[in-house]
């Protein structure tokens, strides 16, 4: 699907920074920073549902450990 994209002076330096880094086009680096970024949310997505799991389920080992 075809898309314009605009962006300030400073981003486009941005986008010419990453090209240049990975050796790929501009539209590759805004593709690729983007699915970067999706993945990196995604972790921490999962990071803090594994905590809210972990947590209650040994809500009271968690407490009786913080008051040694």
């Amino acid at each position: 699907m075809a898309m314009t994209l605009r962006t300030t002076p400073e981003i486009d330096s941005v986008i010419e920074r990453l090209a240049q880094r990975w050796g790929v086009s501009k539209t590759e680096a805004i593709l690729r920073a983007v699915q970067e970024a999706d993945r990196s949310r995604s972790l921490e997505d999962d990071a803090m549902e594994a905590y809210a799991r972990v947590s209650s389920e040994y809500r009271d080992a968690i407490d009786r450990l913080g008051s040694v």
